[in-house]
């Protein structure tokens, strides 16, 4: 059977690839003819990917990758698909549908064939086979979401908790060493760039979060001679010169971590590290710390989220705004730069807490900081709440993304906030020094006009619909 992967088309400025899809193309791929196409970073619009894509490819199964800034540009390439072959079976998987399977499902019937919540590496491989031997006993297909008559059924989800029996992802199918600059992280160091994972899994309760429904709350980690391998291969065989750790949780344990630290710089390769995800301060020490930099690591990524004690308590981050002073004087004294992300406008903030997380953020002896409005993810604690007062109504779902203002708190104005966003941005990097420091870090004219381009969606740009993207609605 020939299977289609694809990342769809969207305002990210993330053009990175797809280790999702690496990892379901490498366990289908010894039985089935499979290729991924990244619709970013080919620049495919959504409403064209019947006319390019399929009549070159012709595809008996397109799967596509979907998070909820992505689902209405979902929408119309199921769309495209069915309109130019209704035979094709399609299939979507990712956070969006995982994090509220059933009306994730319903949002998409009309074209959607068949869905996947959560992990689908164990249950994809199964699927696939069944279509392609001609069975329908879907009943035994891990994670699937699919209806029997009018009926949508959940089939109970399974993870691998041995991840490395998931095999190497597919890395000649994603070719990273073809990606542009202007990837995870903004800046970089070394180029080229691949992600990689160590762990998978998410033991904490952040209400704003979807990463424990998407891949559990235990933590399972890949060995040591696993990642080391990757490493290798990426290094020696596709050129990689610099590693984005993407791990949610990579420094949980602490032991393990400084393991494969470790392990990587016993490789001896001229390398540079980044964990543009973000780390947990509170997992972090000395040794680790000396290690990480030894190993190449240039900047270290903060989720520092709030600068007022209450809002934390509501995130439930565990942490504090005194604690988070301690752990940014521990990674600073090592003089490793420090970049940190933060959340304006989540449920229940006032000008005042928005402002205690401005504040902060300038405080504190940053590099970068980032600034992102509150986005109400499907299936988490803090999206549960809204739904219960009612003010999931004053969501913006056309424009949900980081830089927009899809939600905002009672009292505050979408204009108000966005203006605080641009404001505290400004304020933050137009400082003579740390102006200075980041002028020096760009490393080439393509890389000035990414970030040229990322600064105008993320502090210019009011609204994110465009036609460059998605079509009218009233040619849905």
């Amino acid at each position: 059977m020939k299977v289609l992967l694809i990342k769809p088309n969207n305002l990210s400025d993330h053009i990175q690839p797809s280790l999702g899809l690496a990892y379901l193309a490498q366990g289908i791929r010894k039985d089935h003819d499979v290729e991924i196409i990244d619709c970013i970073k080919d620049h495919i619009p959504p409403e064209e990917f019947g006319s390019m894509i399929l009549r070159r490819h012709q595809p008996d199964l397109v799967g596509i990758q979907c998070y909820t800034f992505d689902i209405r540009n979902v929408r119309l390439i199921l769309k495209s698909i069915k309109e130019t072959n209704p035979k094709i079976i399609t299939v979507v998987g990712g956070a969006h549908i995982s994090s509220d399977p059933e009306a994730a499902f319903r949002n998409l019937e009309k074209h959607l064939d068949f869905g996947f919540a959560g992990e689908a590496e164990i249950g994809f491989p199964i699927f696939c086979n069944q279509l392609s031997s001609g069975k329908t006993d879907f009943d035994v297909v891990p994670g699937l979401i699919w209806k029997r008559e009018d009926k949508i059924i959940l089939n109970p989800q399974a993870m691998e908790q041995e991840i490395d029996n998931l095999g190497d992802p597919a890395w000649d199918l994603i070719h990273p060493e073809i990606y542009p600059e202007s990837q995870h992280g903004a800046f970089f160091k070394k180029f080229p760039i691949a992600p990689i994972i160590t762990t998978r899994g998410c033991p904490y309760a952040c209400t704003f979060c979807s990463a424990p429904i998407l891949s559990g709350k235990k933590l399972r980690h890949h060995s040591l001679n696993y990642i080391l391998r990757n490493i290798k291969t990426l290094h020696h065989q596709h050129g990689i010169r610099e590693f984005h750790i993407v791990d949610d949780n990579f420094t949980q344990n602490i032991e393990y971590a400084k393991e494969i630290v470790r392990g990587i710089i016993g490789l001896n390769l001229d390398i540079s590290l980044a964990m543009p995800n973000g780390i947990r301060m509170d997992y972090l020490d000395d040794e680790l710390l000396i290690l990480l930099k030894e190993a190449g690591l240039y900047i270290v990524s903060v989720a520092i989220e709030s600068g007022n004690d209450s809002i934390l308590k509501q995130m439930k981050k565990g942490t504090t705004v005194l604690k988070i002073h301690q752990d940014i004087a521990r990674i600073h004294k090592h003089n490793l730069d420090i970049a940190a992300f933060f959340i304006l406008g989540f449920p229940g903030e006032t000008l005042e807490t928005i402002q205690d997380t401005i504040d902060l953020s300038l405080k504190l002896p940053l590099l970068r900081a980032n600034y992102f409005t509150y986005l109400p993810l499907p299936g988490t604690e803090s999206y549960r709440r809204l739904e219960e007062t009612g003010e999931l109504k004053k969501v913006d779902w056309d424009n949900f993304y980081f830089m927009s203002a899809a939600y905002t708190p009672k009292g505050i104005s979408r204009k108000r906030l966005l203006k605080l966003k641009k404001k505290a941005f400004l304020k933050f990097h137009l400082r003579p020094i740390i102006l200075l420091k980041n002028v020096l870090a760009i490393q080439n004219f393509n890389h000035l006009k990414f970030l040229l381009k990322r600064f105008y969606h993320w502090v210019i740009m009011k609204d994110f619909i465009s036609s460059e993207f998605i079509t009218a609605k009233s040619n849905e």
